[in-house]
């Protein structure tokens, strides 16, 4: 008896699994709406004022890494403009933050995009100006 039922399990084995020794069936090309471009898709005349509408938007000129002197291409960033880079975007080259880059103008690197490291030395000054404070107060006063 235990000979009959491990032969029945066998071939139920064998039988379920018979789909997978089949020849794959033959995929039929279904009619498409959209022709295979190769050379890239062909944009509309309306396509193409959006994008210029957008890219009006935006600074024309470079950004530069003023760390490293990196200077951000649209093409290597995904196709998005410096602006719409979030802020946990880092520079390629270096990983330097996004706070780190600044307008180019002709030979000049201008103001950065949040103004640069000011705030964050204001509020570092600030900080240690109100520690030292709260030191001399303590001193004085417990």
């Amino acid at each position: 008896m235990m000979k009959f039922s491990s032969i029945l399990s066998i071939l139920f084995l064998l039988l379920s699994t018979a789909s997978a020794f089949q020849a794959p069936k033959p995929m039929v090309a279904s009619a498409s709406s959209t022709a295979l471009n190769v050379f890239g898709n062909k944009k509309s005349a309306a396509a193409k004022a959006a994008a210029e509408e957008l890219a009006a938007q935006y600074w024309q000129g470079e950004w530069v890494c003023k760390d490293c002197g990196y200077i951000y291409q649209r093409a290597e960033c995904a196709g998005l403009f410096f602006e719409e880079q979030g802020p946990g975007f880092r520079c390629p080259q270096c990983s330097g933050p996004r706070r780190r880059y600044a307008k180019k103008v002709g030979d000049r690197v201008g103001t950065t995009l949040d103004g640069g490291d000011a705030p964050i030395l204001i509020f570092s000054f600030g900080g240690v100006i109100a520690t030292i404070a709260f030191g001399i107060w303590a001193v004085n006063n417990l």
